[in-house]
């Protein structure tokens, strides 16, 4: 891994986790209480050996920015040439912001080369998932690979949200099409299974240089390794399939898009599982972040009716429940839950502060609201609607308002600008 580069991509829009995304980048949306999502992806660089990784940001990158430069910035050493450094588009090489995944590492080209990296492993900086790498740099280098993809199974009913790809008994990859509608393609190893591109890619730089300069030049390419690059690199080089070993260690294979709003849901609230399917107790396998000085979270009060208890519950540090009920929910940093309330199969981000006698059932608070006394969320969506935003399957997300308080600049300021 010495000889490897990490390039981690954390630059989309998100606009399927909209509300969360619209201050923040997707990858820096908060995971598990005091994580945030692009935690799961570095910890796995870490943890595999990898030490030397470039971060490419894009749209609303300041508390991603921040996370990664009090977070990680002392994880490496950097007297060692290690590094996790933070590149954001520099129109180097045009005057454009990153037009695909393909486009955006080119556009880096010039410091990926200053490097002089044998390898370049591309990663996603928003997925749910404990892989070492350091074993897809062993399959790749005994194949004899000009580009690995790591792949895993899934039900053919899935394949328009994934790289299709097409293998063959031996392991190598024989074709490519990125999400399709339909496909008859079906795995070697498991007939009723399709294998699924998990967004990884480890490419021999002198390979991966001049396809990218190429990709660049060509006015109809979409700028995408999955729509471009890697269609147009099969039967030119050798190109293998490295099948997900999983560090996460339960029965069933544990990899997620967290790309919508449910399915973000769905991960952080099977965290507060007795027996949590992603687990992040493994003293073999440690997710890091960013370290917080916050006091120990505390739980006041013991009448009857006003009790300070948390049940199948994520509670961070810096956190106060005061005589009030919280149950199979995630609290992050710094949340205070007065008395009387009762918070159910909820997450609340950093510096959340609920009033007393507030019901909130199904629900994301974003960091910084304050609930006040007495408000009801989650047992209503057609009044949830009037003021927060619900999906069709009920989830409500409520995020800071207009007032002066908690978003200096209004809705009605914006209109006249």
């Amino acid at each position: 891994m010495k000889d490897t580069l990490g390039v981690l991509l954390a630059g989309g829009a998100g606009e399927r986790l909209f509300p969360l995304t619209r201050e923040r980048a997707k990858p820096a949306v908060p995971f598990a209480g005091q994580y945030r999502i692009i935690d799961i992806t570095l910890s796995n660089c870490i943890n595999s050996g990898l030490r030397k990784v470039y971060i490419m940001t894009q749209y609303k990158a300041l508390s991603l920015n921040r996370h990664i430069r009090e977070g990680w910035g002392t994880t490496v050493a950097s007297e060692l040439g290690e590094f996790i450094e933070i590149l954001p588009p520099m129109q180097r090489v045009n005057k454009s912001w990153y037009q695909g995944t393909a486009d955006a590492v080119y556009q880096n080209i010039y410091s990926i080369g200053s490097e002089q990296p044998k390898y370049v492993l591309i990663l996603s900086g928003d997925h749910i998932y404990k892989m070492n790498y350091g074993l897809m740099m062993e399959h790749h280098c005994q194949s004899g690979a000009a580009v690995t993809l790591a792949t895993l199974p899934i039900n053919p009913d899935e394949v328009s949200q994934f790289g299709v790809v097409e293998i063959s008994r031996s392991g190598e990859v024989t074709g490519f099409q990125e999400k399709p509608k339909t496909t008859d393609v079906r795995s070697p190893f498991n007939p009723e299974k399709v294998d699924a591109s998990m967004g990884i890619y480890l490419f021999n730089t002198d390979v991966l240089i001049p396809e990218l300069i190429a990709d660049a030049e060509d006015p109809d390419s979409k700028h995408d390794f999955g729509h471009n690059i890697l269609p147009k690199l099969l039967g030119r080089y050798k190109a293998q399939a490295f099948n997900f070993v999983d560090e996460n260690r339960k029965e069933a294979l544990y990899w997620r898009d967290v790309g919508t709003l449910d399915a973000y849901y769905e991960a952080n609230i099977d965290i507060c599982a007795v027996a949590p399917t992603f687990n992040l107790y493994d003293r073999d396998w440690p997710v890091r972040t960013r370290p917080t000085q916050y006091p120990p979270a505390k739980f006041v009060f013991g009448e009857m009716g006003r009790t300070g208890m948390a049940i199948n519950s994520v509670v961070s540090p810096g956190c106060v429940v005061s005589g009030s009920a919280v149950r199979q929910s995630v609290l992050s940093q710094d949340v205070r839950v007065n008395s009387y309330s009762d918070i159910d199969s909820s997450l609340l981000f950093q510096h959340v502060n609920v009033g007393r006698h507030c019901r909130i059932r199904r629900a994301i608070i974003d960091r910084d609201v304050h609930i006040p006394d007495g408000t009801v969320i989650g047992y209503d969506a057609n009044e949830d609607r009037k003021r927060y935003f619900v999906t069709p399957s009920g989830l409500t997300v409520v995020t800071r308002n207009g007032s002066l308080y908690e978003n200096p600049v209004s809705q009605e300021f914006l209109q006249t600008m």
